[in-house]
């Protein structure tokens, strides 16, 4: 079988089955895989089946108000991680991977090592959260001290960097601002470390929140993320700005959270409103 039996099967998948174009790319890809690297077979000529349909769904997005009351249904430092979710528009995994060094307290700015895409990027760093983040970075601190006492202390480094810098894991700043409880052994390294909290506990946390909250809509850790952009544009900040703060390499990605903007809808009257 070839490219005509490929070809397909492809478009079998989007015009019989229906699947979502992301489904289809999939088994295109797996099958692509297959032929390369199992069967050595080589797929010279352009596939070209019937394409599924890419389905355009609007954000979820809370108001400000549905977030203040899923805010109040947690504690902690998951309370604290949703905060920074919706005050600085991070992603879960930017969130969890947070370092001491990537807080600037002075020019209120986060920074974002190695984001989606492997891009750096800087966001707001909300002030209203500088005392807690103070009290989590000093407790963050004590614990640090305490694994360097016990002969540990280092942290994981990315792209190799403890071979160039041998002393950067155990330096402070390179600690997360969210330690897990316990030090676990690194399966890459074999080393006893102090790892980051796992992202499951905070999805755990927002999930019970929301449910507590009664709100109905699907929301989860992402969509403080759409809050905070959603919310900036509603306030006037400038969509260049949000796209900034966002690191969306095109305006065009910033641009669909115009569609679910409150205050572009909330103004306009419905035609119904002015029979008489």
């Amino acid at each position: 079988m070839g490219k005509k039996e490929i070809e397909a099967f492809l478009s079998h998948l989007a015009v019989q089955q229906n699947l979502a174009a992301s489904t289809q790319r999939q088994a295109l890809n797996a099958i692509v895989f297959l032929y390369k690297r199992v069967l050595d077979i080589p797929v010279d000529e352009k596939l070209d089946p019937v394409r599924a349909k890419k389905l355009t769904r609007l954000q979820v997005v809370m108001s400000q108000r549905e977030v203040a009351h899923v805010l109040g249904q947690m504690q902690g430092d998951h309370l604290l991680m949703a905060k920074l979710l919706y005050g600085s528009g991070l992603r879960l995994m930017e969130c969890i991977r947070l370092h001491i060094r990537d807080l600037d307290f002075d020019r209120k700015l986060i920074y974002v090592r190695a984001g989606k895409g492997g891009k750096d990027r800087t966001t707001l760093f909300p002030e209203s959260l500088h005392p807690l983040m103070k009290s989590q970075v000093e407790a963050v601190e004590k614990l640090h001290q305490e694994d360097l006492t016990d002969g540990y202390g280092d942290v994981y480094l990315p792209n190799a960097l403890d071979r160039e810098y041998p002393n950067a894991a155990k330096s402070f700043g390179w600690q997360y601002v969210f330690p897990s409880k316990s030090r676990s052994t690194d399966p890459r390294s074999g080393k006893i470390r102090r790892h980051h909290v796992l992202e499951s506990g905070l999805q755990k946390a927002v999930k019970a929140a929301v449910g507590r909250a009664g709100i109905t809509k699907p929301v989860g850790c992402h969509t403080f993320r759409h809050c905070f952009a959603t919310h900036l544009l509603e306030n006037g900040v400038n969509i260049r700005v949000v796209q900034k703060l966002m690191g969306h390499a095109d305006v065009k990605t910033t641009e669909i959270y115009t569609h679910v903007m409150e205050k572009d809808i909330s103004v306009v009257r419905s035609p119904l409103d002015g029979l008489e």
